[in-house]
């Protein structure tokens, strides 16, 4: 063999051996990169598990929540603001979709009179008055709120309201005194108290500690003289105007729902005459009312407060974005 075929033999090996390295990194290539691929999958599919488990819990938990307990058979009554039949009628309705076993029992009065019921003895669960005055009592005077379950719930509105066709020439609450009559509630009922409010901060009454005082004598007399049919609540106000045995009234906005084609609102007072008019909501002291029956009240007033009772009352006029 000659030296030139030596070498062309080295040079052969030689480019053998670079050949087969060549294949031995790149063998080992493909090994490290299918392993990362498979770890990099490996760690995106349990942190994907992860993820979803965490996801599932959250959804659990926030099912749990939302659920309550369904309470055995028993039976609440509620004493509630006039004001309130229709929307809170509704609002039972809606909480007996999820406790069917509990039998809520509506009163509905002025506010007034409920609280001198109570005061007298009249067994109840539940306090819904129209006016803080009357809660303000039964909470700091009469000790007979449970603590912690007061709660304001919606706001209201005072209307002057005559009824459909009846040509009236006032426009509001200034000139009342062209009325030919007048259904007003007493200063008992928060309505009546609200207008007495309103009268004063309009200087149309002299201004005393507690308008709810002020006569309905002196109310006419003020105004000229006009007849005014004393009501003992809101809703006997409604119902004299809507069947036109007064020319006038004032009421609630919320009073009006329903009846549009009956009443026409003359003026819609502004909260700077009444101040607000928020309904407060709380459980009565009930010594005759056992464990159960005290934990179905609890759960009424709570259920009052949620979003599902507030689109009821936002539908009938209330204004629920009150501050608790």
């Amino acid at each position: 063999m000659t030296k030139h075929d030596k070498n062309e033999k080295k040079q052969e090996k030689s480019e053998m051996k670079k050949k087969v390295l060549s294949l031995m990194l790149a063998g080992a290539m493909v090994l490290s990169m299918t392993a990362c691929g498979s770890q990099n999958t490996d760690q995106g599919a349990a942190n994907d598990t992860s993820a979803k488990a965490e996801q599932s819990d959250s959804s659990e938990a926030a099912k749990e929540n939302s659920e309550s307990e369904e309470l055995e058979s028993t039976q609440i009554t509620v004493f509630a603001a006039a004001s309130l039949e229709n929307a809170l009628n509704e609002v039972i309705k809606k909480y007996n979709e999820t406790q069917p076993n509990v039998t809520i029992i509506p009163s509905y009065d002025s506010s007034g009179t409920l609280l001198a019921q109570i005061e007298e003895g009249a067994a109840c669960d539940v306090f819904f008055s129209a006016a803080q005055k009357q809660m303000d009592t039964l909470q700091n005077d009469d000790q007979l709120v449970v603590d912690g379950t007061r709660h304001n719930v919606v706001n209201n509105q005072v209307v002057v309201i005559t009824y459909k066709g009846s040509g009236t020439a006032v426009t509001g609450l200034e000139n009342l005194k062209d009325a030919k009559s007048i259904a007003m509630a007493d200063g008992s009922v928060p309505v009546g108290k609200y207008t007495r409010q309103a009268m004063v901060n309009a200087g149309m009454l002299d201004a005393v500690g507690d308008v709810s005082t002020i006569p309905t004598d002196v109310i006419s007399q003020a105004l000229d003289g006009v007849e005014i049919n004393e009501c003992g609540n809101v809703s006997t106000v409604k119902t004299q105007v809507a069947e036109g045995s007064n020319e006038v009234g004032t009421v609630y906005y919320s009073d009006t729902y329903g009846l549009e084609d009956k009443l026409d609102i003359l003026q819609v007072i502004s909260y700077d005459l009444t101040g607000n008019v928020i309904y407060p909501i709380a459980q009565v002291k009930n010594d005759e009312a056992d464990e159960l029956e005290q934990k179905a009240a609890l759960d009424f007033v709570n259920f009052v407060k949620s979003d599902a009772a507030k689109a009821i009352f936002d539908s009938y006029y209330f204004d629920t974005n009150v501050e608790d």
